[in-house]
């Protein structure tokens, strides 16, 4: 169907001068830094196409066959670049074929330095040839951008890398850049997930959550097969940034062997690097690893590779018969492949591991083990014997007042158990992560501050009772006001500390459930609180006979309190079902991680 006149006019004027325009003609030049066609979307990234050539060397003046060949598309733009400098101009120039399917192109100062297509016209092949300059770099990458619809395409396909005989390698580089990731051997793409078939009988695996399923796009996933004298690996998880795994001789970061698979512009780079200290990698431009392939899809990145066992021509690379901790982490990347800090605590395996020995089926631990103890202790201490401490001690006094337990009223016994309790279980909890740590951390915000003001608080408070004053004393009511007002401030700041640790990294729970589940618990003990001052206050006005402008108390306070002991001891007993509901949802939380 034709479109009409003035219609077709307009669509073409928009073609060809508007800033989303497509480029049918094929004379694309403006494209010939970034090869992104502008056509207002973005690219896709796993390419169906393929670059090939006949040949892996080449001297200066050399004519070297290039093949682009795939599925059904309409528009191509095909460049060589310098293999360790991507960013830079073409290299080179080409020679046409078949001259109805594709032209040449001048970017930059180079003379037919790209080729293109001639009109939109379906295609399944194009040949051209490429002709090595006189200073041509020592290595060469073939790229290509191929447009299959307008609103679909791939940009810079990464074909293959052909070298000058003898070619050195690259010099080291210190950072993640785009240059510094580039891989010296050929990369391929893989054309479905990983599976778990073989883990823990042939293969080495890890999986986080335990006995995920690689092909899930919430499952991490890294395994090791043995292959003779080396080690097929294979890493894949939901990352658009990076995923990464290292060797250690210990669970902390620094002086380990790391692997990176990197997404820089909807393509993977695969690097090893070192890991120092709590400082960004250092990538190794001696590249070691063979037989790279990676995959983008849905927001799951994958990449597999073959490493020797043993590669003493390496420094810094560990041999793969020994045993190590495994670490498996992921995190954002910038443009150019320059790598963020992982937000989450990386997995960490809870022993030494040779990949290369038994296969074993394993998960790990995004928290180390005192971390989660430090936090289940914490919430035990704060969330369920202090809030029932101070329940007990708020609303039964009178229901518990004429029963003795070891000499004292129930009611006081039972409040300082609970109390001691919080005390002995936040003092064992306090020092856990000074153990975990070494010392004083840095990056955890506001978190530290705020738990040593609630273990000052918890001493001071704890001592405070020790020196209380009999109940007749003058002293009594200054104390009631400093006991009170010294464990409010305590409970309240010691909830705030909580939400600010439930997102640390060290302790990953599941977010926002675990905001969440806070948020419940202050909700239902608030209720609770609530429930029974209101309860209270109605005893009391239950008691009170209105006559002639005269209020008479019928009834003291306690013996009126004592009315309500089946109401309130059916509400504490919901309020204890209901703190265990959360503990446990808390407990079950932190053993998972």
């Amino acid at each position: 169907m034709e479109l009409p006149g003035l219609a077709f006019a307009v669509w073409m004027f928009i073609c060809f001068y508007a800033s989303v325009d497509g480029y049918p003609s094929g004379k694309i030049r403006e494209a010939c830094t970034s090869m992104i066609p502008c056509h207002g979307s973005s690219p896709q990234l796993s390419p169906e196409h393929t670059i090939t050539v006949n040949g892996t060397e080449f001297k200066p003046g050399d004519n070297i066959e290039v093949h682009l060949s795939g599925p059904d598309f309409e528009g191509f733009f095909i460049q060589a670049r310098d293999a360790e400098h991507l960013d830079s101009p073409a290299v080179g120039s080409f020679m046409l074929v078949d001259r109805r399917l594709s032209q040449l192109l001048t970017c930059g100062r180079t003379k037919n330095s790209a080729v293109s297509h001639t009109s939109k016209a379906k295609k399944k092949y194009i040949k051209v040839y490429w002709i090595a300059p006189g200073d041509a770099p020592k290595r060469v990458q073939f790229l290509a951008t191929v447009v299959k619809k307008y609103k679909i395409f791939w940009v810079k396909i990464p074909g293959p890398i052909v070298s000058q005989p003898n070619a050195l390698s690259p010099t080291p580089r210190l950072h993640a850049t785009s240059e510094a990731l580039s891989t010296s051997h050929p990369v391929s793409y893989l054309s479905k997930p990983f599976n778990a078939s073989g883990c823990g009988s042939m293969k080495f695996c890890i999986r986080n959550p335990s006995n995920c399923d690689p092909e899930s796009a919430s499952c991490f996933f890294l395994s090791f097969q043995r292959e003779k004298s080396s080690v097929f690996i294979e890493m894949s998880g939901p990352s658009e940034g990076y995923l990464a795994f290292a060797l250690s001789r210990d669970q902390w970061m620094g002086g380990d062997d790391a692997y990176l698979c990197v997404n820089e512009d909807h393509r993977v780079h695969v690097s090893p690097a070192y890991l120092k200290g709590r400082s960004r990698p250092v990538l190794d431009s001696e590249n070691a690893l063979e037989d790279v392939s990676w995959r983008l899809v849905d927001g799951v990145l994958q990449c597999s590779f073959r490493r020797s066992i043993r590669l003493p021509a390496y420094k810094g690379r560990f041999n793969l018969d020994a045993s190590y901790y495994i670490f498996l982490a992921d995190g954002e990347a910038s443009e150019g492949g320059l790598i963020h800090k992982h937000r989450r605590q990386p997995l960490i395996t809870n022993g030494i591991y040779n990949v290369t020995g038994l296969p074993h089926d394993i998960g790990g631990s995004r928290s180390p083990r005192l971390i989660k103890a430090h936090g289940a202790l914490m919430f035990v201490a704060w969330i369920t014997t202090v809030s029932i401490g101070v329940l007990v001690a708020r609303f039964f006094k009178p229901v518990w007042s004429h029963s003795f337990l070891f000499g004292k009223e129930m009611w006081f016994q039972v409040h300082r158990m609970l109390m001691l309790t919080t005390v002995t279980l936040t003092s064992i909890s306090f020092v856990l992560p000074f153990i975990y740590r070494g010392g004083w951390s840095q990056q955890a915000g506001f978190h530290p501050y705020l738990g040593c003001t609630v273990m000052a608080l918890t001493i001071f408070q704890a001592l405070m009772a020790g020196f209380r004053p009999s109940r007749h004393a003058p002293r009594r009511q200054l104390f009631n006001w400093f006991h009170w007002s010294t464990g409010t401030t305590a409970r309240i700041l010691a909830v705030v500390t909580m939400f600010l640790g439930m997102d640390l990294p060290a302790l990953d729970l599941p977010d926002p459930w675990d905001t969440y589940t806070m948020i419940g618990f202050v909700a239902w003990h608030v209720g609770i609180d609530v429930l029974l001052e209101i309860h209270s206050y109605c005893l009391v006005r239950k008691v009170e006979v209105i006559e002639d402008d005269r209020v008479q108390i019928l009834q003291s306070l306690t013996s009126a309190e004592a009315e309500g002991r089946l109401f309130k001891q059916i509400v504490f007993a919901i309020y204890i079902c209901g703190n265990v509901v959360f503990l446990i949802a808390f407990l079950a939380a932190i053993s998972q991680i």
